[in-house]
């Protein structure tokens, strides 16, 4: 005897649906497309600024300030420079701006860092698009395969981030002469090389890699509390790494745009003291 209450009994060899027979691609109303195109066209601005500096081979130092992307200048036909290292380790290269030879190192750090591969891998390929909204990919092999296996390189190429942030750090302590290269001065550039400066190492440190570098594969935090305590201030940087990558990627084309137009004579830079 039923009550009317109880659910009707499933015909035996009858399959029900697992899924709702929904035919729309995605279910968003907002506007979700705005975020991969801005991302896409923020790193396509970059990259049409950085090609076009790089491969100018002019304008990139204006005493005592140095050009981001041109340090440090280790090609032989590289204006003098008594503000940062100049060695003439790569002989003339004729053919090859200086700054290809250093921006190699710094891009790969970005090209394999986690974040701007979400930002790309959206932006530029749809790969996905956004959440929730499926991609117009047919077959998907992750970053098993060339040329995206190369991700892999993120550890090392962070290694190398380090030591162009601290030739930076070397060009901005400089940054604190005059243009007769006399120390106790203090300019606007100055203000602009110490902003780009602490902001690339934010953005370094910031790095996955470099927090699994320092409290990585430890069982104990107890017993080690350096490590531990530079895992928590890393670890709040992580949380911010978004923000910092796109904060020092502008940071660092305008301490660039500053120094071109130094060196182009569009004005002179404003001494404080």
């Amino acid at each position: 005897m039923t009550t009317g209450t109880e659910p009707t009994p499933r015909p035996t060899g009858v399959r029900t649906a697992t899924r709702a027979a929904i035919t729309a691609r995605h279910l968003r109303t907002d506007r979700w497309w705005l975020a991969p195109a801005g991302t896409a066209a923020g790193l396509l601005a970059f990259i049409v600024y950085s090609t076009w500096r790089a491969l100018a081979d002019a304008d990139y130092y204006a005493a005592p300030y140095v050009s981001p992307f041109y340090s440090p200048c280790l090609a032989e036909r590289c204006q003098t420079m008594h503000s940062g290292p100049n060695a003439d380790v790569f002989g003339s290269w004729w053919a090859i701006s200086p700054a290809v030879i250093i921006l190699v190192f710094p891009l790969g750090f970005r090209l394999t860092c986690y974040y701007y591969r979400k930002a790309y891998y959206r932006g530029f390929w749809a790969s996905p698009p956004a959440c929730a909204v499926a991609e117009p990919h047919a077959t998907y092999s992750g970053e098993t395969r060339f040329p995206l296996v190369l991700q892999n390189l993120h550890r090392y190429f962070f290694y190398a981030a380090i030591l162009v942030a601290g030739v930076l750090t070397y060009d901005t302590a400089l940054s604190f002469r005059d243009a007769q290269h006399r120390w106790g001065h203090m300019g606007l550039g100055t203000v602009v090389f110490v902003a780009n400066v602490a902001l690339i190492w934010a953005y370094t440190l910031s790095c996955h890699s470099c927090r699994h570098i320092v409290g990585g594969k430890l069982k104990h935090f107890s017993r080690h509390p350096v490590r531990y305590r530079a895992w928590r201030v890393v670890g709040k940087l992580n949380a911010r790494h978004m923000q910092l990558a796109w904060a020092s990627l502008v940071s660092v084309a305008a301490a660039d745009l500053y120094v071109y137009l130094l060196a182009s004579g569009v004005f002179d830079d404003p001494r404080f003291f």
